[in-house]
């Protein structure tokens, strides 16, 4: 079982995962602005992203601001904030999942799950308190955003509380050579003035991630023409379960969407000083007419199996959002692709080849692309959504509602956030299971602490380390 597991999250190619590093919060501030620092090391030397000569200290470049006229380039990508649909046709989010959840196409139930153990939306501040609710004021996050919350760091659409759904700005692009449709996303970039004036997040890391992307030039009205890179969303979402209690790693599992080798979703802007965005496809070589979906009811053929709605008329796309933590906080994110098919399975996203050349086991080192995210495979999954310590694979597989993973450092947390999740699959140990010990955890040094503590280890009791794989899952909102 170990060998299989360990053949499943292997990256062609890549050899054995190293032992990954573990950094307290200082140095990794640290590094991350050593990284901030020192991008354009990386940039091609075209005239639109000249660097400045090397610096005495570090040796390294330092990328220099976009000109005025650069900037103005990508502002074209710039849409209205787009508006939720007034009317979803979506099942109840209080209903329990449906029994045959890991064949059906689609998002999956949504992060409003019917219990502790699949929602995670915090608790208000008037609980515990004679303090009426009206009495509490507005959070302080629109003047210092790494306080309390909620804040929602992507700025481009409305996040749906009752549904757990954001809907954002759908853009058009097309397929250099055959101008076929490329209907696509923006969600993150590596350029701090960009991510300003488009409400992204803003993610140094990708600029690490260059050798990962593809390439494209802006076009007129801001939208990309892609030099290559193709999904096809025709095939069939489907997962049969382990046995029960272990229904990770299942024994057969395929993706809803398959990418070509040229594809991920990360693109490197050539004609505009070589910004890189992220930017996943949700359909491809369709036109308005057959993706046409406002409320609902998704044709997923065609569409990204995490969109709920989609309105290529006001151009603008539903998608779900998923539950998390983040150094403690609960969160929710985009999952839109995986550089291996059993993970985009799993996660009901694309399956992107292309992310393989990803360099994954050097979290927070030096230009590192990524951050870590942290999956259970044997978390609690009794009671399923009733249980509050409710978390991991198995569960997810075995009640359909998402595994409540744990992110590395996000915006307003850290300095260090990437929309590319190194995965670190880890299983809790038969002794600290006999012992009670195992239950829900939600921060990654309480996670590398228990690595430690020999309570927890890779799977089937293998080293912990990378998993091998990456997750493209942008960050959306933090819920407190």
């Amino acid at each position: 079982m170990q060998q299989t597991v360990r053949t499943l999250f292997r990256m062609r190619g890549r050899k054995g995962g190293q032992p990954v590093p573990s950094y307290s919060p200082a140095s990794r501030l640290s590094i991350a602005a050593l990284a901030i620092l020192s991008v354009g090391g990386l940039l091609s030397n075209s005239a639109a992203a000249q660097a400045s000569p090397q610096t005495p200290v570090t040796g390294i470049r330092v990328k220099q601001p976009l000109s005025p006229e650069i900037l103005a380039m990508h502002a074209r990508a710039k849409r209205p904030v787009a508006t939720a649909p007034t009317s979803l046709e979506l099942a109840a989010t209080t209903a329990p999942a449906p029994t045959t959840f890991n064949s059906e196409q689609g998002p999956g139930p949504g992060p409003i799950g019917p219990g502790p153990g699949c929602n995670l939306f915090p608790a208000p501040a008037s609980i515990g308190t004679s303090v009426p609710l009206s009495y509490f004021g507005p959070p302080p996050s629109d003047t210092n955003r790494s306080l309390v919350g909620p804040v929602q760091l992507l700025d481009t659409g409305v996040v749906d509380v009752a549904h757990g759904t954001i809907t954002i700005p759908l853009y058009l692009g097309h397929l250099k050579g055959s101008g076929k449709n490329v209907w696509y996303i923006l969600t993150d970039v590596d350029d701090s003035n960009v991510a300003a004036e488009l409400g992204l997040n803003f993610s140094t890391k990708l600029t690490f991630a260059s050798h990962s992307a593809r390439t494209g030039n802006l076009d007129a009205n801001g939208n990309i023409v892609f030099d290559a890179g193709t999904v096809n969303f025709k095939p069939e979402r489907k997962i049969i379960p382990g046995p029960p209690g272990h229904e990770f790693p299942p024994a057969f599992a395929t993706p809803g969407s398959v990418g070509d080798a040229n594809y991920g979703p990360l693109v490197r802007i050539v004609n505009a000083a070589n910004v890189i965005y992220n930017a996943p496809m949700v359909a491809f070589d369709v036109n308005a007419n057959e993706i046409s979906f406002p409320n609902g009811n998704v044709d997923y053929t065609k569409v990204h199996d995490q969109v709920v709605a989609i309105d290529p008329v006001n151009m603008t796309v539903t998608i779900n959002l998923i539950n998390g933590f983040s150094f403690g906080r609960p969160v929710w994110y985009l999952s839109m692709d995986t550089s291996i098919p059993l993970g985009a399975a799993i996660e009901h996203n694309t399956f992107a080849p292309l992310m393989q050349k990803l360099l994954l086991g050097h979290d927070d080192s030096f230009a590192s692309p990524v951050e870590r995210i942290f999956i259970s495979t044997n978390g609690p999954e009794s009671g399923s959504c009733n249980n509050p310590l409710r978390q991991g694979l198995s569960a997810d597989l075995a009640d359909g509602f998402r595994p409540n993973n744990v992110l590395g450092g996000i915006p307003t947390l850290a300095l260090d956030y990437s929309p590319y999740w190194d995965a670190q699959l880890f299983e809790w140990t038969q002794d600290a299971i006999d012992h009670g010990f195992r239950g829900q955890v939600r921060e990654e040094f309480q996670i590398l602490t228990f690595v430690q503590d020999g309570l927890i280890t890779g799977p089937n009791g293998g080293k912990f380390q990378s998993a091998g794989f990456a997750i493209n899952c942008p960050i959306v909102q933090r819920l407190d």
